[in-house]
């Protein structure tokens, strides 16, 4: 009765621990949307309402004078195969994923995600100001659509697919997200800051997302999933050092524009945009694999159902011993002779 009752404590006692689920888990997620929504107003009022902040952003779009061929190629290749049906075909299979797992909420929310993510960059594009402050009359191109795009299928497929295999997803999902940045960017269709901005949407439709689908499951018992240490670490590393090169870089952009002209060239400019490119995707995707990381349901083992339970005996009885046999030969009474 004393283990039994220890093994029920024990269990309760991690099932409300969970790994911080409940009420304030879900208010938690929506919080990160916040930040990434103020993050996205942030861009948008630094890079495109401040005369230094768009002068320095067209300086880093002008300077892609990028001749290699096998980059041009791949840059190429990835801006023409980015096409709207391809990417409702990921859709569809991601909405498929979530159903054959018998997770309708995860279906749901991706579907909320990636059509939240666009209709709200089509929404910015067509409705934000653009004032002309550098000197480079251009329509307003404020947030990315192609990264908006493929960062936001990205996400969905992170959030349906099983625990096992998000790392590895999350990892290629980057990869793809940073050449399709980095090409609109070459190509002369986005700046910089549009790329950025648009990561940021995806993120904050995904921290909302992942909220609602917290808040649904508060109630079911389970252990919080931790997240892929392998991509956790990748993420990391190459985080860190793309947001010192970036920093240093545009840095170094600034102190060209305003103080000494002429102190840095445009390929330059061109690769400390890159290097922040490469760090807002590492950051992005790294809060949104912990985001997604999901959780594990409690498994309690009971008593095995073909072993009958053991009927108690009653204090102070006496235990018997059983008598030892003895052999029949040894049984016969020795007869007189």
């Amino acid at each position: 009765m004393t283990a039994l009752a220890r093994r029920t404590a024990d269990t309760d006692t991690t099932a409300d621990r969970g790994g911080g689920r409940g009420f304030w888990h879900a208010v938690g997620h929506a919080f990160v949307a916040l930040l990434a929504a103020a993050a996205v107003a942030g861009v948008y009022v630094a890079c495109v309402r401040t005369p230094l902040g768009q002068t320095v952003d067209t300086m880093m779009m002008r300077g892609a004078d990028v001749h290699h061929a096998r980059v041009v190629d791949v840059l190429n290749r990835a801006l023409n195969g980015t096409t709207l049906a391809s990417l409702v075909l990921v859709c569809v299979a991601a909405a498929a994923i979530g159903f054959i797992r018998r997770r309708v909420d995860l279906a749901l929310a991706a579907g909320v995600l990636v059509i939240g993510a666009n209709a709200s960059t089509r929404l910015f594009k067509n409705r934000l100001p653009r004032p002309n402050l550098d000197d480079f009359p251009a329509p307003n191109s404020f947030p990315s659509g192609h990264t908006t795009a493929a960062a936001s299928v990205a996400f969905a497929l992170i959030l349906v697919l099983p625990f096992a295999i998000r790392g590895t997803v999350a990892l290629i999902g980057a990869a793809y997200v940073t050449i399709i940045a980095v090409a609109t960017v070459w190509a002369e269709w986005h700046r910089p800051s549009d790329t950025v901005a648009a990561l940021l949407v995806v993120l904050a439709w995904g921290a909302g997302a992942s909220a609602l689908v917290r808040a649904y499951r508060s109630r079911i018992t389970g252990v919080a999933a931790r997240p892929n240490r392998l991509s956790m670490l990748v993420f990391g590393g190459i985080g860190a050092l793309s947001a010192v090169a970036g920093l240093l870089g545009i840095g170094a952009v600034v102190l060209s524009e305003r103080a000494m002209p002429d102190l840095v060239s445009g390929r330059f400019a061109f690769v400390a945009g890159i290097a922040a490119i490469a760090a807002a995707v590492a950051a992005v995707f790294a809060i949104w694999v912990r985001l997604a990381a999901g959780d594990r349901p409690l498994t309690t083992s009971g008593p095995a159902p073909d072993r009958p339970a053991a009927t108690p005996k009653p204090r102070g009885a006496a235990t018997r011993r059983p008598k030892p046999r003895v052999p029949a030969a040894a049984r016969r009474k020795p007869v007189a002779r």
